[in-house]
């Protein structure tokens, strides 16, 4: 047990060495886990953030004026006035993401009790701005009508008051979710292609006849590439959430991080024996690349990373039970956002585990049969 122990390490130490003199491999590591992560967060827009908005006023009234008033930043622009001519070029030219056309006599018809319509035209082109910018709008509208038409007409006000309260970010601040899941998705990435490549580069450099001559066994040389690219990983990920999420964006970590590193522990063992099992049926770096690439964006979609896994069909989420990163990705966001104890995310790292076990299995038998092809 003792020499097992010992081969597993220094194995693993020579796995250190050679990523050292990989250039490109450890680029990535640095890229994956500083502007993969950074720039998403501050780059990419999902929230309506100063959206530009033009108001066409065929009221003049003093509604339609509140109205005109009450876009304002940072949600949108400052809106301009337009006729009724100019929407459509504004619109196909792009000029502007929101048109809101208020017909003649809108107010008197209001105070009469008819159901005069506000026309809202949309640019669908950035949809997710498209969507939540058109619920803001009518928002503001029903605020400036409800507000006006009372004060007016003397009605009383409404008999309850909704008040939201976002928990775990309050902002409802788009970097906060972003962030922490680019973390995710880098280890996940990384745990692919660095293990993976580990077992190519053995093969393409010849040394792993070097191996076959020493008295090593299959498992040992598996868990020492395991254990090496991982430990680098989970390194890389404390520095990526303590550096980049924490210290460059600002966004609070609720969780332990020990705990978070001991679940990317156990589900690196998941992943990297599913990268050593994807290796294991190619001969070349470029064909393990097409062939992960595929497996990683599976993992990046349909894990919970972008979509939630409750807004998926219902039997994708049962297939989608049997990937570690769904598991992993409900433990990240359950420590990392709520920061939830080990008592509310073991049956997470359980089933983590036993995926892994399952892939670790699998890939020693093809790895094994790999070596026998190797020495003939």
């Amino acid at each position: 047990m003792c020499r097992m122990l010992e081969n597993i390490f220094w194995l693993g130490i020579k796995e250190l060495f050679s990523l050292r003199r990989d250039a490109a491999l450890i680029f990535l590591i640095i890229f994956s886990l500083t502007i993969f992560v950074y720039s998403p967060a501050k780059d990419v827009k999902m929230d309506v953030d100063h959206a530009s908005l033009a108001v066409v006023d065929e009221d003049h009234s003093l509604l339609s004026q509140h109205i005109l008033d009450a876009f304002m930043p940072p949600l949108f622009m400052k809106a301009a006035e337009i006729s009724v001519e100019q929407i459509d070029d504004v619109m196909d030219t792009g000029k502007y993401t929101f048109v809101v056309d208020i017909p003649p006599r809108f107010e008197r018809d209001l105070k009469h009790g008819s159901r005069p319509a506000i026309q809202i035209n949309v640019d669908a082109t950035a949809m997710a701005e498209a969507g939540r910018g058109a619920l803001y709008i009518q928002q503001i509208l029903t605020e400036e009508i409800s507000y006006v038409i009372y004060h007016t007409e003397k009605a009383t006000e409404p008999p309850f008051n909704v008040v939201v309260r976002g928990k775990f970010n309050p902002n409802f601040t788009f970097a906060w979710f972003v962030s922490v899941m680019q973390v995710v998705n880098s280890v996940t990435m990384l745990a692919l292609f660095l293990t993976g490549a580990a077992v190519i580069r053995e093969r393409e450099h010849g040394t792993l006849e070097h191996l076959l001559a020493m008295p090593l066994r299959p498992s040992e040389t598996m868990l020492a590439k395991i254990w090496a690219n991982g430990l680098v990983i989970i390194c890389a990920a404390l520095l990526s959430l303590i550096l980049v999420v924490k210290g460059v964006l600002g966004v609070p970590i609720a969780g332990s991080l020990v705990l978070f590193a001991g679940g990317v522990a156990i589900y690196l063992f998941s992943i990297t024996s599913l990268s050593i099992m994807i290796a294991t049926a190619v001969n070349s770096m470029p064909q393990f690349g097409l062939l992960a690439l595929p497996v990683f964006i599976i993992l990046y979609l349909l894990s919970g990373t972008t979509t939630p896994m409750e807004s998926m069909p219902e039997r994708l989420q049962k297939i989608m039970q049997f990937s570690p990163s769904t598991h992993f990705v409900g433990f990240a966001q359950a420590v990392l956002y709520r920061g939830a104890g080990l008592d509310l995310v073991w049956q997470n790292c359980v089933a983590v585990a036993v995926l892994g076990l399952i892939f670790f299995s699998i890939a020693l038998i093809r790895f094994r049969r790999m070596l026998v092809q190797v020495q003939a």
